[in-house]
């Protein structure tokens, strides 16, 4: 059986990489902007959730396969925030996030593929605090200017030069990366699939 990954994230695929699983990268092409916009008042968690299921279930499926989808937001004073896109979104956003923490939402669907059909499926999310440091405006500019936050969740990362400017994570740091793996087992065990047989 193989793990089929719905991202294009090179971190996520590492994280599997280096807890033994060769994943299949399929990228979905969900339109995220336009799946929360359809969203009736969600819950953080139900809007990182519901874009997870929806790029694991957008993607070719193999004969016999589980597929794992994930989606990461960063909440932040009320606010849930994707990747920045640009350097100036992401120089405000590490303005107003600099000494302060905020909870990095990563949505988990875990779909299991059996004779071309979906048999089983499994959601949930994971948040774990992100306490962030407070560093200069030139190491800020000089973060922004390496592309490094403008296409991840809340533009930093811990596994990456956006590491050094956070002071701390209470909670999965796998999670805060990209793809929680204590998580990920526990839905891939509810769909009848253990871990270890896709080491």
């Amino acid at each position: 059986m193989r793990l089929i990954l719905a991202s294009q994230s090179p971190a996520r695929l590492n994280v599997l990489r280096s807890a033994g699983i060769e994943p299949v990268v399929r990228v979905s092409g969900v339109d995220e902007d336009a799946l929360i916009a359809s969203l009736d008042n969600p819950t953080p968690e139900e809007t990182v959730v519901v874009l997870s299921a929806a790029k694991a279930e957008a993607i070719e499926h193999d004969d016999d396969c589980v597929v794992v989808g994930c989606d990461s937001m960063l909440l932040f004073e009320g606010e849930l925030v994707g990747k920045p896109g640009t350097p100036e979104i992401a120089l405000e956003r590490w303005r107003r996030v600099a000494g302060k923490s905020g909870a990095l939402i990563t949505g988990h669907t875990v779909l299991r593929v059996a004779a071309g059909e979906i048999t089983g499926r499994a959601s949930a999310a994971e948040s774990t605090t992100v306490r962030f440091g407070t560093p200069s405006e030139e190491e800020m500019e000089a973060y922004i200017a390496t592309g490094e936050p403008l296409h991840v969740a809340g533009g930093f990362t811990i596994d990456g030069r956006g590491g050094w400017f956070i002071d701390g994570i209470d909670g999965d740091h796998t999670s805060v990366i990209g793809i929680s793996l204590p998580l990920t087992r526990r839905l891939l065990s509810q769909v009848g699939v253990s871990v270890s047989t896709l080491w």
